[in-house]
């Protein structure tokens, strides 16, 4: 039950609301059933929820085509609402040749129809909200596609749209006058010249991906206005945010006098010119006018939720740029930035070999480096469409280590789809290959770059293709543990990775994890994780990140002494405790790579308030 301070506080409010113009006084009940019909608008929702990352194509096929749409996601919609998640962000679902799996868009004002239709998109939205999920689209603001009607005006020179891409004529060519040479040295990350030549206009055009990727202009003004038009079309259709894709790239260097680009510097890491790796990226990554362009968006954000009304719509950036850049995307102290700007230092920074020391740095550099600033929270990416998964990264056995890492730690927790079960990368053949950054590469070199291996179809069950698709061939192969590792066998047992991960979250929307002070320690190849709330029951994570059974004695680690004996909340997998049984806060003990999550009582007197995941 509610705190009574609380529940009288909330019910004051609901009066307020809702009963302040009726004719007659409502009673609790009346105005606690209209503030449920007519909630406030909440514009901090978002600093501590759990957000849920779907590959369309391969969450769920609803039609039998091998490829996965927006009628299995619908299909799905009530596992992700008892995973506990408060909203999913979806990767592109725009119309798309399909170049590069939808991040190169030829219409941004429709649905690529092998994921639907408008209709199955409006009626996706409707269930979420049904269900209390909030809707992020994955925005790609960088590049279209070269079938996009923009790029097909531009090269044609028609009016309005001439500088709507990166164009340029190129340098003089000794040994060819008719097709001068790239105007510079700059390499796309999917190899190759960044630049590729158009027969129609006798001109460059800029590509910092595919070449079926070319890169807007926004220092035309045009550009800027046209894509903060895509945003709106699809926040009226109710959308609450976006993640912006590859926002580093958004700007390049200007010619000089003379209209020419400069060449990036050489990295020495290889000798090969089509490689990424050959250049250092200073004249077309991190320029600064990108930060301006990231407050202009939120400025649409915040302008639509001012006019519209309901709750805070946001936006996550991508980013994997040095520290001190990204955390200026959260704002410069003045103008508001990027809710979230994504912390990719489980990524970059952790592997298998990471120690409990390494893992706690890699949470105090985030932290530590946090501008101050009212409303700013801190936020923890553990896995992404890009990037191996972290069953692989970490190995099959800290599974439920990093899970519970994730949801212990204050701010937003953003996963995988797949993470909440333990899938794995799967062995993809070159001819199986469909990545074109993989594709590119060849087949000497493709493994290194591929991206196939995460991207495999959800596991459901142990039927025919994991109960994703009745399609006999499905877009990427299944793999081969489907039938041990899914949602049905993982539901049935006693103790699962995905039941970990349901209760987890079902626990951070408790006081102590929503408003809690955050501690950590590192004893031995134990990470300890200490939430704490005056009043309320201490929350503490431990993880033993190494192969050798330890005693931890937390009594006087965290800022408050612990007393006597604490209980087993959440467990892991291969833990021989269960939930509910006490543990003496001096002497706790963790086998070889196990994780408990344990709550105990302070020299506060506490209770703790735990609604419901469902």
């Amino acid at each position: 039950m509610l705190p009574r301070i609380l529940t009288a506080s909330i019910l004051f409010v609901g009066l307020i609301l809702v009963g302040v113009s009726a004719r007659r006084p409502l009673g609790i009940r009346e105005a606690l059933l209209a503030l449920k019909r007519n909630p406030p608008p909440d514009n901090s929702w978002w600093k501590t929820a759990v957000f849920y990352q779907i590959y369309p194509r391969s969450f769920r096929d609803s039609d039998g085509d091998g490829i996965g749409d927006l009628r299995g996601i619908i299909e799905k919609l009530p596992y992700l609402k008892d995973l506990g998640v408060h909203g999913f962000w979806m990767s592109p679902i725009f119309k798309s040749p399909m170049a590069d799996f939808g991040y190169d868009i030829s219409d941004y004002y429709d649905i690529q129809p092998e994921y639907g239709t408008m209709a199955d998109f409006d009626a996706l939205v409707a269930e979420a909200k049904k269900l209390g999920l909030k809707v992020i689209l994955d925005f790609v603001p960088n590049h279209s596609s070269d079938e996009n009607e923009w790029f097909v005006k531009s090269e044609n020179r028609e009016a309005g749209f001439e500088d709507f891409y990166v164009w340029h004529p190129g340098k003089p060519n000794p040994a060819d006058s008719s097709k001068p040479l790239p105007p510079s040295n700059w390499v796309s990350f999917f190899r190759g010249s960044a630049w590729q030549w158009s027969d129609k206009r006798k001109q460059y055009y800029l590509h910092q991906f595919s070449v079926k990727q070319p890169d807007l202009n926004y220092r035309n003004p045009k550009v800027v206005e046209q894509m903060k038009d895509v945003m709106r079309f699809w926040l009226k259709r109710g959308v609450d945010g976006y993640r912006i894709d590859a926002v580093p790239t958004l700007f390049e260097i200007e010619p000089d006098a003379e209209g020419n680009y400069l060449d990036e510097p050489l990295s020495g890491n290889t000798n090969d010119p089509n490689d990424p790796g050959y250049t250092i990226h200073i004249y077309t990554q991190d320029r600064n006018e990108t930060l301006d362009m990231v407050y202009q968006w939120r400025a649409v954000l915040d302008d639509f939720q001012r006019e519209n009304g309901g709750d805070a719509r946001v936006m996550m950036t991508e980013s994997y740029s040095r520290i001190d850049i990204v955390m200026q995307y959260y704002g410069n102290g003045t103008v508001p930035g990027s809710h979230i700007p994504f912390n990719f230092r489980f990524i970059t920074d952790l592997g298998k070999d990471s120690s409990a020391q390494d893992i706690e740095n890699t949470i105090k550099y985030w932290i530590g480096n946090m501008p101050s600033g009212k409303g700013l929270v801190a936020n923890w990416v553990m896995g992404n469409h890009d990037q191996h998964r972290v069953a692989s990264r970490f190995g099959e056995n800290k599974i439920d280590i990093m899970n519970m890492i994730l949801l212990s730690l204050p701010g937003v927790g953003i996963s995988y789809n797949g993470e909440e079960i333990g899938m794995t990368d799967v062995w993809i053949s070159y001819n199986d290959t469909v990545d074109p950054a993989a594709c590119n590469a060849g087949p000497d070199k493709y493994q290194y770059t591929t991206r196939d291996p995460e991207r495999t179809p959800f596991q459901w069950d142990d039927s025919k293709d994991a109960g994703f698709s009745t399609a006999n061939h499905t877009w990427l192969p299944m793999s081969p543990t489907y039938k041990e590792v899914n949602v049905k066998v993982q539901m049935a047992a006693n103790n699962s990775h995905l039941k970990v991960y349901r209760k987890l979250a079902a626990l951070r929307r408790s006081w102590t994890m929503q408003k809690g002070s955050l501690k950590t320690v590192v004893d031995g190849n134990v990470l300890i994780i200490f939430r704490e709330l005056k009043n309320f029951e201490t929350i503490v994570t431990l993880a033993n990140i190494g192969g050798s059974q330890q005693t931890v004695d937390i009594s006087r680690m965290g800022y408050t002494p612990l007393k006597g004996f604490g209980q087993y909340r959440i467990v892991s997998v291969n833990s021989g405790h269960h939930a509910g049984e006490p543990v003496a806060v001096n002497r706790i003990i963790l086998e070889p790579y196990e994780s408990v999550i344990i709550s105990a009582a302070s020299n506060y007197y506490y209770y703790e308030v735990l609604p419901s995941s469902g």
